[in-house]
């Protein structure tokens, strides 16, 4: 009787061992694979291909079959210069399948009831748990909406930008004069715009330029400095109207 009653258990806990091997294997064992979804933005990009080539990348790249149709239809219209963007990014498109390190899919999923090419990338995402890789700014904001997780290469190429540290100084040249009557503009090496106060007078020449701070927005960073007499014109302008006369006082004497 004993016997019997161990040989029920031990075979009560096989069946249970059977009915949950799937689920501790994906738990403790596979991982979740990770999927991205590539809308035609990121094709025409093309920035992709060079990604995927340094590893850094879902396991899985999954192009949408309507996408494929849409760069199609571009590519046979009238418009010249969309005419190459979409061919290009068909290139690409085929360059990920035949040399990506990763799984490279097209999905063929129907899905009736959405209209647009946007909705339909943010539904199938929903649909398959993957990510979304675009550059577009408006799809990346009604992804985020909608809960699906948005990479854009553009903010990564933005967080990726050398960092201008204040009291630095670099030297810059001003092409042109700012909004403000005594402010010049330039850029950095990596392309960032640095607006320089007392740069109006100094327009065509390289300078050195102190940075005095930083500022992030939407399309990217921009950095404000000052050359030594934009420092100069701040100094003169927090003194009291004590020090100024003092100041006077000595250049008169």
């Amino acid at each position: 009787m004993i016997i019997l009653e161990i040989l029920i258990l031990v075979g009560v806990a096989v069946l249970l061992f059977e009915h949950n091997k799937s689920g501790l294997i994906s738990r403790f064992g596979k991982r979740k694979t990770r999927k991205l979804i590539l809308d035609s933005c990121a094709l025409i990009d093309g920035r992709i291909a060079e990604i995927v080539r340094t590893g850094f990348m879902a396991d899985e790249l999954v192009i949408p079959q309507f996408i494929l149709n849409e760069l199609q239809l571009l590519a046979d219209g009238n418009d010249s210069h969309k005419r190459e963007r979409a061919r290009y990014g068909l290139d690409i498109a085929h360059e990920l399948q035949d040399s990506a390190p990763m799984r490279v899919t097209v999905d063929r999923t129907l899905l009736p009831g959405t209209e647009t090419a946007d909705d339909k990338l943010v539904v199938l995402a929903k649909k398959m748990n993957a990510e979304l890789y675009t550059t577009d700014y408006n799809l990346s904001k009604v992804a985020a909406v909608e809960g699906v997780k948005v990479l854009n290469v553009n903010e990564l190429a933005q967080s990726l930008r050398p960092i201008a540290l204040p009291g630095e100084t670099l030297n810059i040249r001003i092409l042109q004069k700012g909004s403000n009557r005594n402010q010049g503009v330039g850029y950095l090496e990596d392309g960032t715009m640095i607006v320089i106060e007392g740069g109006a007078r100094l327009v065509g020449q390289t300078v050195p330029v102190t940075v005095t701070r930083m500022h992030q927005t939407v399309a990217g960073k921009m950095v404000f400095g000052q050359t030594k007499e934009g420092e100069s014109r701040q100094s003169h302008s927090r003194m009291t109207p004590k020090s100024k006369f003092t100041e006077r006082l000595k250049a008169g004497g």
